[in-house]
């Protein structure tokens, strides 16, 4: 589970768009006993050595090897942080919030991911509907959850849902378990609700407006699927139609379906930095008409293929594929 991520801070940002990163031949990885330059590190990440003083000089993301009469290195440690440093900045964290994720990941404190698909941090003051779904999902009930969900969602439509009421709890619960082990049950169950009501939203949208279809899935040995159900009724809600293929897809059957359906647009989602390996991405056919590959969550790193987009939030998703479906 996740907290929140601040907003995009694009005084801090490399030069080059994300988008316009050299491809190249793969970093060897660096080892324990080696140290690199400001400049070798810079051309490792595909930033401006100009970016990485600034990490340095106001985030604490410096070189930590030092010898005297020499220029000061960055280290193995050095470099992990500044890679997910790198990695939130490419999908609108802002810097200072990257940052702190990137030193307490690297360095073992207890803190929470950033999470795609929220603007937690901008919601108001629990509501009345975040602490009654915060209420039924600790007491596991199912109808009471339910009910506060659909009512909302009628309401307020998809994306307020998501981001004001449902990621809220979601991220309260997730602080919970860091803290004391214990509230699995209660994300598995408001999981299901809040499915469970996407589902029912986007099944009774009806057909799309859209010839060509999306196609929803998550990478390779991903189980988290809830925001492919926020994303498909959110498109729903704009007459686009989706077909949802799940979690846990293997590249090579993403493939097959983007062969058999001609897509318009693809997206696919990675929660964890374990199962987020753009590499999985490079096996999908080009097609022609072209597709649009959207990648979307807080788990990917490494250089996204030529064409492909980063969603860095269900708004930016939902554009992106509204617009590539000529709906």
């Amino acid at each position: 589970m996740a907290g929140s991520a601040s907003g995009l801070d694009t005084s801090d940002m490399p030069s080059a768009s994300p988008d316009s990163d050299p491809v190249g031949v793969e970093s060897p990885p660096l080892t324990e006993s080696a140290a690199l330059s400001v400049a070798a590190v810079a051309r490792r990440l595909g930033v401006a050595p100009a970016t990485l003083r600034t990490w340095d000089r106001r985030y604490g993301l410096g070189p930590s090897e030092h010898a005297a009469g020499a220029h000061r290195r960055y280290g193995p440690a050095d470099l992990a942080r500044l890679e997910v440093m790198r990695r939130l900045t490419r999908q609108g964290v802002g810097p200072a919030e990257a940052a702190r994720v990137a030193l307490a990941e690297v360095d073992g404190s207890p803190h929470a991911q950033p999470q795609w698909i929220t603007s937690a941090a901008a919601a108001p003051a629990a509501s009345a509907a975040v602490r009654g779904l915060a209420r039924a999902a600790m007491a596991l009930d199912v109808p009471a959850a339910t009910e506060i969900i659909t009512q909302t969602l009628a309401v307020r439509g998809v994306t307020w849902t998501w981001e004001q009421l449902v990621v809220p709890v979601l991220v309260g619960v997730g602080k919970r378990w860091e803290l004391t082990g214990e509230g699995v049950e209660v994300e598995h169950v408001l999981s299901e609700c809040v499915a469970g009501v996407f589902r029912s939203s986007f099944a009774a949208a009806g057909p799309g407006r859209n010839p060509r279809p999306v196609l929803l899935a998550s990478a390779e040995e991903e189980d988290h699927s809830l925001p492919l159900h926020a994303l498909a009724a959110a498109l729903a809600e704009r007459q686009v139609a989706t077909r949802m293929l799940g979690p846990r897809l293997p590249s090579a059957a993403l493939a097959d379906a983007v062969r058999r359906s001609g897509p318009c647009a693809v997206f696919v989602w990675s929660q964890l930095p374990a199962t987020g390996s753009t590499a999985q991405l490079d096996a999908l056919p080009v097609q022609r008409p072209a597709s649009l590959l959207v990648a979307g969550g807080p788990g990917w790193h490494g250089v996204l293929p030529p064409g492909a987009v980063q969603a860095h939030d269900l708004t930016d998703a939902v554009v992106r594929i509204v617009s590539a479906s000529g709906a």
